[in-house]
Order: C-alpha cells, then structure tokens, then sequence
C-alpha cells in the first residue's frame, strides 16, 4: 500500500467514524483516494492553486449525509498527518497546506449552505471547532517537530544543529558565561562493531555511549552523527576545565560495555578546545575541536589533544601544500637530484638514486620530506610517482648512450604505488617508451611496505621481476622481514638503512653491536643472493669497515651528494 492511500484510508474511516456516508465502503474508499491524490498534485505543483481544495470541500459536502463533525475530522487528518505520512515535511510549504484547508472548509461551507440554513450553520460551527482543534494540534506538531530537529532520534541527545545554535547564541547573550569549552569525542574503531556485530548492535552501543555521557557532571552531551559525540562546557574558567571533562568521558567510555550479550571492551579519543567568548566566533571552536579530535586519532587514539594554533597552522600549511601539487605536475615544478651508488672494492659508480624535488616557486626547492607523504595520503602518488619514473628512465637512457657500463637507475616506490594494481603494465609501458633496457631499472620499496604487502602487492614485484627489473628492499634491518618471507620474495638487493652504519664511527658497545648487526645482514644477503648496499656512509673509516664486512655497494655523502644530472660524474 502507498503512503497515498494508507491516508486516504485513514481519512476515510476517520470521517465515517464521525458521520454516515451513504456510499458502500469499497466506493467509499475509492472517493477519499481520489481526494487525497487531488490534494497531493496541489501542494506538490509548481503553481500553486489553492481552489483545489475549494472544490475537494464541495465534492466532500456532496455526499450530503456526511455530519460537520466530519470536517474537523478532515482539517484535523489534513493538518497533522497528511505531510509526515507522505514523509512531505521540508519539501511542502505549510503556508499551502494551510491555504488548502482553508479552502477546502470554505468549498465545504459554501456547499452545505445550498442545502438548509441550519447546516450552513452547523458546518460553520464545526469549521471554528475544527480550526481550534487544527491550530492545537499543528502547534503540539510544530513542538514535536522542533524537538526532532534539534534532537538524536535514536540517542535523545541534542544534535549537531542544537549544539551549533548554543554555540551561536553564547556571543549574542549578554547574560552568557564568558568562557565556554567543547569536547568532541570519536568513538575508537567503531566500523568494527558494525562489521562484526550488524548495526542494530553499534546503535545499541551508542545508545549505551550517550547514556554515560549524559550523566556526566557539569557538561551537556550531544551526539554529532555517527560515533561523534560531543560534551559543551558553558562558564569554565580555564583550560584545564574542559581537560578534565574530556579525561572524565574518556575514563567513562573504558568500562566495557554489555551488548547483545557481548562485553565490548571500547576506548575512545577526544580534541578538547577551551577559549573566551570573545576570542572569536564560538562556532569555529566545534571546527577546531575536529582538528583536536583528528590529532588524537593521529597520535595513536584513547587520548585527548588540546587544539593548538601553532600545529594548525602546520596542517593548513601541508593542506595547502598538498592541494598545489597536481597544478605544480602540470608546470612541470617537479624534477630529480641524482646520488651515486659506488662499489666499494673498485670505487666504479654502478647505480644512481633519484631523490624527487619540488622547486616550488615560493618555499625554494623542496625535498621529498615535505611532500611524498603528502602526496601518498592524497593519493597523488600515483600520477606524480609515474612522472618521476619516466624522468629517471629518460635521465637513464642518456647515460646508457654515453657509458659502455652505464650505472642502472634506482627510483623509489611508495607503498600506494606499491599496491596499484596497474603497476607492472604501468612500468613496461614507460620503459617501452624511454627505450631503456629493464635490467638497467631498479625499484626501491621499504621493507615495512613489503612486509605489510597485500597479494596484489606481491604480484607486482613478481610481475616486475619476471619483466628483468631489479627490485631492492630499502631500510632494511629497521623492521621484522621474516627470513621466510624474504627467501621468497623475488628482490635482487638490500639496502641497509644509515643508522646502523652511523655507529661504526664510534668504540663503546653500541658500536660492535652495530657492526654485527651490519655482518649479520650482509652475510644474509650473500646467502640469499643479494646484492648489499649500505646506505649513509659519511666517513673514510666507516667506508673501509663495510668493504672488510663484504659490504658491495655504498651511498653517502663520502662517495657523492645528491646533485644533478649533468653534474653527477664531472
């Protein structure tokens, strides 16, 4: 059954309830139908009539049994349950629907009027009856409405829009506090409920969430949407007030909660902003509280940030710096320095790196500290990663022109790019393009980022080993490669990451330790077949230890700087 005619079913037994209507009860229905439909096509056209319901009320009186009781029925259905039955609230005026039965009663009146002066009267009688009854009734659904607006239908808690009025009225109050705190608060890997459990339970656990919320002393707990909740702090006197609201709900939210037969062990985290009323427009303090609230999660969840202006404006200055960065590749602002890699039993440079720079035309040249992060949580990696690759190959070829032995060139693979599943075809595409051989390309990826490699991933440094490219784990010694792992993973180098090689340089333990650890991991990459490169050499004597370790290939500052192409072997 239609919203339509679950109406106009009702309004058909409510008005025979009032009043007999000398038509059968299929006919009967049929004609509340018709009415109904005539009254939804008015209040939903473009141009609004409101004679419809003038001539609904004469065709309604036509029936001529039907008792003036029955109009209050009808303003009454019409008034109050016409537009929420229909789910019309927000979209119909109520200015029209107003104006429609208003009309309707006159059509109504004016009707019976041609039949008896006295029923003129009594539908008269009974349209000032039902217009009170009507008034009341829209101003119990106006309160009602209202409430809903401003208010959670699932939790009760005040809304996102009542907390934003409240925030709004504090600078318009002249009897208001002076300083006010927001708390907003994100639930600690909720999907995971919903995932596990269904969303019947996560609304249950919300439920549960807001309950403790609510009863927390001297705030008032809103819920925001999702599993945001917020608490509003109204008369503090320092920051520390709204701290210890926001440790007070974190500690509250720690207790397990009992769910469907489920005890959820949940934790929470929290950005917490306390600021006078006059430090600006209270409604932007919900705005920061979210960038709080963001660092928290950031910094490992179950903790409060308190919003700090000065680690803002560094996320708005990445922010920015990210949103340039696709206009910049189009200017061509993007470019490579190059770092020799030097064998260390003939000092021949055997590989160079590509170290990605960004000459931004305001902040100088930028290393790529400042931007490939940015550029992997963007997802920006992807176009930007390709373009630097077909750089290095294109760089690559002219060496492999002017050298009998060229260097290969090695070029960084973000763990985004990593798992991109048109990487391979990507990479054959380019070196087809540039026309350099595979075997003079290496592709350097983390060993955390191969380590946390999903299948996709892998298939990648197989494809691409299969098509000759070389692949090297970078870093590695820093993270927990399992032998396993790397016994079958089909790279052909390892790189050792520089902080082993910076404690060569000393005598004490540490130093020894380091230089084992560095033994151990060439050894390992001799037995798998590997070709070992240390990075970081910064000194002669750390030079001449790995070369007595069998280290193969070093990189520092000793042996090159990163520099430029037509730099690089002058």
């Amino acid at each position: 059954m239609t919203p339509v005619e679950r109406f106009a079913l009702a309004w058909s037994r409510s008005v025979h309830d009032a009043s007999y209507v000398l038509l059968p009860s299929g006919e009967r229905d049929a004609f509340f139908l018709d009415l109904t439909e005539r009254i939804v096509a008015a209040l939903t056209a473009e141009r609004f009539d409101p004679a419809v319901g003038y001539r609904v009320g004469v065709d309604l009186a036509s029936t001529e049994e039907i008792a003036p009781e029955a109009l209050g029925r009808t303003i009454t259905e019409l008034s109050t349950r016409l537009l929420s039955t229909l789910d019309l609230s927000g979209v119909v005026s109520r200015d029209r629907l107003t104006a429609l039965v208003e009309a309707l009663a006159m059509g109504y009146a004016t009707a019976l009027h041609d039949y008896t002066l006295d029923r003129q009267e009594a539908v008269r009688r009974a349209d000032i009856t039902a217009r009170s009854e009507a008034e009341l009734a829209l101003r119990r659904s106006e309160e009602r409405l209202r409430h809903a607006a401003l208010h959670d239908s699932h939790t009760g808690l005040p809304n996102r829009v009542q907390l934003t009025q409240w925030l709004g009225e504090l600078r318009t109050d002249p009897a208001g506090p002076t300083r006010f705190g927001v708390c907003l608060i994100g639930l600690d890997r909720f999907h995971s409920v919903n995932n596990s459990l269904g969303y019947a339970a996560g609304d249950r656990l919300l439920t549960a969430v807001a309950e403790r919320l609510a009863h927390l002393p001297d705030s008032v707990a809103c819920h925001l949407g999702g599993d945001e909740f917020a608490l509003l702090l109204r008369g503090t006197s320092e920051p520390e007030d709204a701290i210890k609201s926001a440790d007070r709900a974190l500690a509250a939210l720690r207790t397990p909660f009992e769910v469907d037969g489920h005890e959820l062990p949940m934790s929470a985290s929290a950005g917490v902003v306390e600021q006078a009323v006059s430090d600006g427009d209270p409604v932007d303090a919900l705005r920061a509280a979210a960038m709080a609230l963001h660092w928290a999660k950031v910094d490992g969840r179950d903790r409060w940030r308190f919003f700090d202006e000065r680690r803002n404006a560094s996320a708005v200055a990445r922010y920015r710096l990210s949103a340039e960065m696709p206009a910049a590749l189009a200017r061509r602002e993007f470019g490579l320095a190059y770092q020799p890699m030097v064998d260390l039993a003939t000092g021949k440079v055997v590989g160079v790196e590509s170290l990605a720079r960004w000459d931004h035309p305001e902040l100088g040249q930028l290393g790529p500290d400042r931007f490939i992060t940015l550029a992997e949580d963007s997802g920006f990696i992807l176009p930007l990663g390709m373009h630097l690759l077909e750089m290095a190959c294109r760089q690559a070829v002219r060496w492999h022109g002017e050298d009998t032995e060229p260097p290969f060139v090695s070029v960084n693979l973000a763990a985004r790019q990593l798992c991109h599943p048109g990487l391979a075809a990507e990479v054959a595409a380019v070196l087809d393009r540039v026309g350099l051989p595979p075997h003079r390309l290496q592709l350097e990826i983390t060993e955390h980022a191969a380590m946390t490699a999903e299948a996709e991933a892998i298939d990648n440094v197989r494809a691409l080993a299969g098509m000759a490219v070389r692949v090297a784990l970078d870093d590695f010694g820093t993270g927990y490669c399992g032998l396993s792992y790397l016994r079958n993973l089909p790279v052909h180098a390892i790189k050792l990451a520089g902080t082993f090689v910076a404690g060569l340089d000393g005598n004490g333990p540490a130093s020894r330790t380091d230089e084992a650890v560095l033994a151990a991991l060439i050894h390992l990459g001799h037995t798998l077949r590997l070709t070992v490169t240390a990075e970081g050499i910064e000194s002669e004597h750390q030079r001449s230890r790995l070369l007595a370790l069998g280290c193969d290939v070093g990189q520092g500052w000793l042996l090159g700087r990163p520099t430029t192409a037509d730099k690089l072997f002058t």
